[in-house]
């Protein structure tokens, strides 16, 4: 990928959890001059460890050279200071799946980012980009722009426009995630959970309803889609992969949106959360996991 001929060489990313990390180490990776923001710099250190052992692993696996990892690595600066995305020409957003705190990331970033053209955008799964954009001054600037997990291995990124979000703005990110990124791409309307999520999540949901009635254990409700199905991995086991809280919080937002049945969490899941048993990141959701 040549990022000669890009309009777009300085990236910033705030959130360097599970997918900031991926989304920042992609962009390093694509030969951008990248900067990380945390929430301090003990969250900083911590999100340059998760990129740095990402790159490890690839290297483990032969899908990339020692020297393209080292040289990916060197081109990240990580911060706990929001001031280091001035000069940004495009921020992605990658905080918790949480309405309010993106709203007043997205105004404070307005006020910081410099360049009027820049482009914020958000890695949102479920949140409305207009809300995101009307807390700025460039809602024709503001764009979803969402990745899947793990962000390195999954091809597809979510463009999602809202009312105010120009054509070009659209050109411009749709470009960034094909050509420099190397990923495909597909658009959507600004509708909770766009096109992925408004499919997948009433899905498992379904599925955490049939383990919450007891009709079927986790294991069996898994085993039955891989194994009868041809699903690389099960409805109970992508969930706690996602992050129980992620699968709550894109569920809540689209049954706010539309008050369907469907979309409304089940009971346990809620319960999950309430106790932190959250999935892969914790350790144990449906099912138990090795956190080392």
């Amino acid at each position: 990928m040549n990022i000669s001929n890009s309009p777009v060489r300085r990236v910033g990313v705030v959130g360097g959890g599970q997918m900031g990390a991926g989304i920042a180490e992609v962009c390093a990776r694509a030969g951008l001059d990248t900067v990380v923001c945390e929430a301090d710099a003990t969250a900083a250190r911590a999100a340059r460890e998760r990129v740095a052992m990402s790159l490890e692993r690839a290297v483990q696996r032969g899908k990339l050279d020692r020297l393209s990892a080292d040289d990916a690595l060197a081109r990240l600066v990580f911060t706990g200071s929001l001031d280091e995305l001035a000069d940004r020409q495009l921020v992605i957003e990658a905080v918790t799946e949480n309405a309010e705190a993106k709203t007043e990331l997205f105004n404070s970033l307005d006020k910081i980012v410099e360049d009027p053209e820049a482009i914020l955008a958000s890695n949102t799964s479920a949140i409305p980009i207009m809300r995101l954009g009307m807390a700025t001054g460039r809602a024709d600037r503001v764009v979803g722009l969402h990745f899947f997990n793990p962000v390195p291995v999954l091809p597809l990124v979510e463009i999602v426009s809202s009312l105010h979000t120009t054509e070009e703005t659209v050109r411009a990110v749709d470009g960034f995630a094909r050509d420099i990124l190397g990923k495909s791409t597909i658009r959507s309307r600004d509708r909770a959970g766009f096109v992925v999520n408004a499919l997948l999540v009433p899905y498992l949901l379904s599925a955490i309803r049939m383990a919450e009635s007891g009709y079927a254990t986790p294991a069996d409700i898994d085993t039955g889609m891989e194994l009868g199905c041809a699903h690389p991995m099960g409805p109970l086991k992508l969930a706690d992969l996602i992050g129980l809280d992620t699968v709550a919080a894109i569920a809540g937002s689209m049954y706010e949106e539309f008050k369907e049945p469907l979309y409304a969490p089940p009971p346990l899941l809620r319960r999950m959360v309430q106790a932190g048993l959250l999935g892969r990141k914790s350790g144990r959701g449906f099912h138990t996991y090795d956190r080392g």
